[in-house]
């Protein structure tokens, strides 16, 4: 039975709803773990690095499709909660117009800018060829990329959560069998790994965009609409934080590689590329778990139902304290498994690899509280809150650690800024929770 967004949310209806989007982010993330494993194994470990130099920068053009996603969905199921679907059909259509739009625009600007972006960030001779040749294969795949990306949120908000994972299913086994055509069979290197990935995206944002171009059943659908500044300023707003926390992960993500070659090479470059993938995994379950919750947060905030506020709220805790600890656990305990996946051919890299997933990991008890708190204040239509949490989370306090601990601990202190970070973060998350409770009525 369809689970609907008015519904009362027990234990049992909150998993099943949200499962399907924790499965579809993890299988989003399978795009760069499957090519990373295919480069690594079959290309070379300099194109590994190269990669993952070049990785965090076009990163940064998807958090469009991440800010308005999340930010739409939250603005478009309050509307729904109030109950002006016709409304709320107009604001989804001109944000999908307007991300075709910025899409559109960032790949003709991003194609030239992707070799002098490669060579600031440090590439240089063959490395440098290969980061040029990946990124602007990527960027010719932008438009779809955002949509995608944007559809994960808009999916939950139709209540149609299944058919996002199916497509996530679709796509990620698809990137698998064309990384395995293209790097293993034909050759292609970094060319075929940014190929499959495109091919695969272009799959992930064209499905979900015909959906809802097509006449359906779900709540949301495509229509003529005009273009509201004052709409589109609130939904960027609304996801300013989503969008500040990818942006700020990968600017901290070119520091990180930056130190890295300072502390310990091209070594630690790979090392952290490893652990960014495995990390997309268990990030991932967090930011499905918040993107699926949020358009029901919205919706009941948009009803004025603070009992089911309070309900989401107080279950959303219990049910992210028992997966934090599991899930740091279970990185723990596979960290050597997890390392050899991608450089079992290098006995001392895989040494320095399973210590940096170890030290790392920790920030994955913590991570999860921090993820949903801005999650949550996004949902509640409050921007500013949710991107001051981000902000000082993602950026503030990873690039303080960043700089600090590895004078205190050396190349451990890098592995470990992290953590750090989510620490302080956490008393920032707790410190809004606890400011705004009478506001919200959710506790």
């Amino acid at each position: 039975m369809k689970i609907q967004l008015s519904e009362h949310f027990t234990y049992r209806k909150l998993i099943k709803f949200t499962i399907p989007t924790i499965i579809m982010m993890i299988f989003t993330s399978i795009y760069g773990i499957v090519d990373g494993i295919f480069v690594s194994n079959c290309v070379g470990s300099d194109a590994f690095a190269a990669v993952n130099l070049i990785m965090p920068a076009l990163m940064i053009l998807g958090t469009f499709g991440f800010m308005i996603g999340t930010g739409g969905s939250a603005l478009v199921s309050k509307t729904i909660g109030e109950g002006d679907k016709e409304k709320a059909n107009r604001f989804f259509s001109m944000l999908i117009y307007l991300l075709i739009i910025i899409g559109g625009l960032l790949t003709i600007i991003g194609i030239p800018l992707v070799k002098p972006i490669a060579r600031l960030i440090g590439a240089k001779g063959n490395m440098l060829e290969l980061c040029t040749t990946y990124g602007r294969t990527l960027l010719l795949f932008l438009i779809p990329f955002v949509l995608q990306n944007s559809f994960q949120s808009f999916l939950i908000v139709a209540e149609r959560p299944t058919f996002g994972l199916i497509i996530s299913i679709i796509t990620g086994v698809l990137n698998m069998f064309l990384d395995f055509i293209f790097i293993y069979v034909l050759k292609m290197g970094v060319f075929g790994a940014a190929l499959a990935t495109g091919v695969s995206q272009l799959i992930g944002g064209m499905v979900p965009l015909i959906y809802f171009i097509k006449p359906n059943k779900s709540p949301l659908k495509l229509t003529k609409t005009k273009f509201k500044g004052k709409a589109i300023l609130q939904a960027c707003t609304n996801g300013s934080s989503e969008m500040l926390t990818n942006l700020s992960m990968s600017l901290v993500n070119m520091l990180f590689n930056l130190q890295l070659m300072k502390y310990a090479g091209a070594d630690g470059v790979i090392a952290y590329g490893i652990i960014m993938y495995v990390g997309f995994i268990f990030t991932g379950t967090y930011l499905g778990y918040s993107i699926g919750t949020a358009p029901i947060i919205s919706y009941h905030y948009g009803a004025e139902n603070t009992e089911e506020l309070k309900n989401l709220l107080k279950k959303s805790l219990i049910l992210i304290t028992i997966t934090s600890v599991t899930m740091t656990v279970i990185a723990e305990i596979l960290s050597k498994v997890l390392a050899s996946i991608f450089v079992s051919y290098d006995i001392e890299l895989l040494q320095i690899t399973t210590r940096a997933i170890r030290l790392f990991s920790i920030s994955y008890i913590i991570s999860g509280f921090n993820i949903f708190s801005s999650s949550f204040f996004t949902a509640l239509n409050n921007g500013v809150v949710s991107a001051i949490i981000s902000f000082m989370r993602t950026l503030v306090f990873q690039i303080a650690m960043i700089y600090i601990l590895p004078i205190i601990l050396g190349i451990d202190g890098i592995w470990l800024a992290v953590t750090f970070a989510e620490v302080l973060s956490l008393i920032i998350s707790i410190m809004f929770l606890v400011r705004n409770k009478k506001r919200y009525q959710y506790a």
